[in-house]
């Protein structure tokens, strides 16, 4: 859940693909204690030459000063030990680069949905509760806590303070990783948890939805009465804390829709349809875009964007406000729809529908041919790594738009022949995003 959600979605889309046969288990045992290995040659070299020891004990003055007991840090300080394998994993990682259909038909399965509801039914009392305080419907939080870990049966099996001052020490992101370490220490020192029980991912992120340190201090709550925030074994704190985190964290607009299935014309002004526009849904209509069945959207002003995962051939759904809260828990597109279309199944919505026809996409290498192509012509995409990211969308769409094609924002061969025919460079307007 980055800042929010270090747009890790990769953690998500490999740890999680559970078959439906899943069932529920106990946390992870605890660890034995975790041995370090030697930093590679370049960690020390945003630290002025520090060695490891060295940054640690820089570290611990620093949660000293932040109110971190002396005896939280003789505690913890047996699992504060580096491991190159954590570092090489975190600069290893890619997002998969699939269909939103592939994805969402395996990740929102019908089982998930099922244990979804009966989530809702066994917590109906912490449900209830959360919804009237945060504004957070049952649906929502059950959906993200399916997705980050089937209901606590998949939560990660490594030493969380090992993984997080590895990444500290790592000059990639080591401001945000010292926070999440000394947030860590937070942790263990209000008695929430002890440091042999911080197990978790090996991106720090703890518990059955997958908080980061940071994210577990501000908005953990504990609902179950028993003085502490345990969020690996209770499942009422697992609602209420999240249910808190959405609501405060994401600014969550209570009594509002956050995704709906649609069925879009092929008429449609296709460079309308992206997440930076908002139209009312009076104006939707009038465009032509109806619910899946043919019903008319509400004549009213009710802002929203349409969003397209696969082009204009693909799923359509209309993305409300609401919906910022998904793509800031995980900024990757189909995480983030497959979330919300998971949270609407388990609260009663039907299946979308399947494509009329197959939606083809690029193979992974013409896919990162297009983004070189694309940078080229002066766009940021970000990462060249053959993935579809946002802001590579928003390039596409920008040279869709200049080639006279629909502007949907998906890549076709078609644009990539366009572009490979030696097309005038083009200056986007601003960063893309």
């Amino acid at each position: 859940m980055l800042q929010t959600r270090l747009a890790i979605a990769a953690v998500a889309f490999a740890a999680f693909c559970f078959p439906a046969s899943a069932q529920l288990q106990p946390p992870p045992a605890r660890p034995v204690m975790p041995k370090a290995t030697a930093p590679s040659s370049r960690a020390a070299s945003c630290h002025n030459g520090a060695s490891f020891d060295r940054f640690l004990a820089d570290v611990k003055q620093q949660a000293v000063a932040a109110g971190v007991s002396q005896r939280t840090i003789a505690q913890a300080s047996p699992y504060l030990v580096y491991d190159q394998g954590i570092v090489n994993r975190d600069r290893g990682q890619r997002v998969f680069g699939q269909l939103f259909t592939e994805f969402a038909g395996r990740m929102a399965a019908p089982y998930r949905m099922q244990n979804g509801q009966q989530h809702i039914k066994q917590y109906a009392a912490a449900f209830a509760r959360a919804e009237k305080e945060y504004g957070v419907p049952p649906a929502v939080i059950a959906a993200f806590w399916g997705l980050e870990s089937d209901f606590g049966a998949n939560m990660g099996n490594l030493p969380t303070l090992k993984s997080l001052v590895s990444l500290a020490y790592d000059c990639r992101r080591s401001e945000m990783f010292v926070n999440e370490t000394i947030a860590a220490l937070k942790i263990i020192d209000r008695g929430d948890l002890h440091p042999d029980e911080m197990i978790g991912s090996w991106a720090g992120e703890l518990g059955q939805t997958q908080f980061l340190p940071v994210h577990y201090v501000n908005y953990a709550v504990d609902y179950d009465g028993d003085g502490r925030r345990d969020l690996l074994r209770s499942g009422a704190d697992v609602i209420g804390s999240t249910a808190n985190y959405i609501a405060n964290g994401l600014k969550w607009r209570r009594g509002e829709p956050w995704l709906e299935e649609i069925k879009v014309p092929q008429n449609l002004p296709w460079e309308k349809t992206d997440l930076t526009v908002r139209e009312p849904r009076s104006t939707w209509a009038q465009l032509g875009v109806t619910y899946p069945d043919g019903r008319p959207l509400p004549n009213d002003n009710l802002a929203a964007s349409v969003l397209l995962p696969m082009g204009r051939f693909g799923p359509a759904f209309m993305a409300y406000a609401n919906f910022a809260a998904y793509t800031e828990w995980n900024n990757s597109l189909i995480y983030s729809t497959t979330a919300g279309y998971l949270a609407s199944r388990i609260a009663g919505a039907a299946p979308m529908r399947k494509p009329a026809q197959p939606v083809s996409q690029l193979p992974f290498n013409e896919l990162k041919e297009l983004q070189q192509l694309l940078v080229r012509a002066g766009f940021n995409v970000g990462k060249v790594d053959g993935v579809l990211g946002q802001q590579s969308r928003a390039a596409v769409k920008a040279m869709q738009i200049k080639h006279g094609l629909p502007a949907d924002s998906w890549p076709t061969a078609e644009l990539l022949a366009r572009m490979r025919g030696g097309t005038a460079q083009t200056q986007p307007a601003g960063t893309m995003r």
